[in-house]
Parts: C-alpha cells; structure tokens; sequence
C-alpha cells in the first residue's frame, strides 16, 4: 500500500522508487580485495538494489576503489567516514540504506552470483522468515576454494544457536525485525552479529539455505590471534545475554572451554650455518 509520503511524492513528480534490497559493504583498508568484493556484487542475476560502500576511514586506495564503482553504476553509493571501528560502521552504514531486505558483504569476501536471487525469493515466498542465511565455502587469497564452512553441516535451531554461530554468510533479513530487536548493538566491540541473531532468531522464524553461495576469504590480513580470542570472549558475552533474555538463567550457565594445540615442526637452517 502507497502510504502519503509516497503520494505526495508522485503527486509532486519527485517519486522515486526505493530499491526492495540494500547491500551493506564496510571498508577498511581493503584495496587488495574490494574491487573483487563490489563486482561481485554488481555482477548479482537479481539486480534490484542498492550498493552502501561505508569507507571507515581507510588510509590506502579503498576510498578511491569504492568512488570508481559509484561513478560507473548507480546502484553503489559511497559514504566516507572517519574510522569508528567494525560495529559502529556497520550500524550506521545500514540506517543510511532503504530497503525492505538488509544483508552485508564483507570487503575482502565474494557473493556467488545467484545469492540476491535465491534468498530474496525466499522472503518474498514465506512473510513468516525474518531471516535466510547461505552456506559458504573458504577461500584464500588467490580464489581458491579452501574447503566448506563447519558450521553449514549445523542444524539450525534457537537453542543450538546458543552455542553453536552457524547462521554465518551470506544473510539477508527483513529490515522490520532488524528494526525490531534494535538493530546492531553498538556495544559489542565484536561477535555482533552473532547478538544480532541470537535476539533475531527470539522474535522471528530464520531459514537456512543449504547451497554454498558466499566465499569467505582466509588470509594475512584477516584477524589476529589477539582479535580472535577477543572474538571468543565477546561471543561468551551474546550467549550470556541471551540466557538472560529467554529466562534460562536459572537452570543453565555457561562454560566456555578454549583448547590450544600444540605442534613441532623443523627448524629452517641458519642462514649462516654453513659459511
């Protein structure tokens, strides 16, 4: 239904038609695979919808990367910003977009061509699903595929999700229950997505897409081994929450069990152990 501000934007001959998808790409000093990231993106079978390039204050090409996409195809549109970090972007990039369905690449990953197409459908055919996620394989630096996700072999449900994350990539969700639950919770320095979805999958039916339609890149610049353990800890911190919310609190509390593992390998020969 056309409500009065559509009206009175036909009427005035300024309507424009809002695009039913908007695709979110935050951008920090990514000019070795932002250029891959957007194309495959523009190069989508489902070509209804708009491009956020949120440049969080790069200090390498990517800004100019983002501009040069933007000037070529008016789906993209570039947002540049002083750097806030992951989740503040993240959050403010998406209420600068209008679509009806919402989902982000990251910069240095890659859609599969069909994946606008296939889970688009998806919503449109079940108004019940405020959420579809794809499975999604590994790929190094030079496209090759590195093997699939673990957690795509995951049944999903609500309480597996509490402690298993395998509503991963790609996602595409209805802003209405975004909007819902609050959308990004800038208070997670990481893991917020997995908070997003853990209060999403509370207020809504999320369905999984079992074909592998996102490629998660692996390589230097992914995060450290510092980064990744801060990932575990703020993880822990959505977990505990959601207990809180669904008034579990009372029979279960978590245990978080971090392995390490060990290993020996060869030493490389001194440079000068045999002058």
């Amino acid at each position: 239904m056309i409500n009065n501000d559509q009206l009175r934007r036909i009427h005035t001959g300024i309507y424009i038609m809002t695009p039913p998808v908007s695709v979110i790409m935050p951008v920090y000093n990514r000019e070795d695979y932002l250029g891959a990231a957007i194309e495959s993106v523009l190069a989508q079978t489902y070509r209804n919808f708009e491009l956020l390039i949120w440049d969080d204050g790069s200090s390498d090409h990517s800004l100019r990367i983002a501009s040069y996409y933007a000037n070529h195809d008016k789906r993209v549109r570039v947002v540049s910003a002083e750097h806030q970090g992951q989740t503040r972007a993240l959050k403010a990039a998406i209420a600068q977009t209008t679509g009806h369905y919402l989902g982000w690449v990251d910069s240095d990953d890659l859609l599969e061509l069909t994946a606008l197409a296939e889970t688009v459908s998806i919503l449109d055919a079940n108004p019940d699903v405020g959420l579809v996620y794809t499975d999604h394989q590994f790929i190094d630096a030079d496209n090759v595929l590195r093997g699939y996700g673990v957690s795509c072999k995951i049944p999903y449900s609500k309480e597996r999700l509490l402690t298993d994350f395998m509503v991963f990539h790609f996602r595409l969700m209805r802003r209405s229950v975004y909007d819902q639950v609050g959308g990004i919770n800038e208070w997670f320095d990481r893991a917020q997505d997995y908070d997003l979805c853990l209060r999403l999958s509370e207020v809504t039916k999320i369905q999984h897409l079992p074909k592998p339609l996102y490629y998660y890149r692996v390589h230097s610049d992914n995060v450290s081994h510092q980064q990744r353990v801060e990932q575990i800890f703020w993880a822990q911190e959505a977990i505990e929450q959601a207990i809180q919310r669904r008034g579990l609190a009372e029979r279960y509390e978590l245990e978080l069990r971090i392995n390490a593992n060990y290993y020996l390998r060869e030493k490389k020969p001194s440079s000068h152990c045999c002058k």
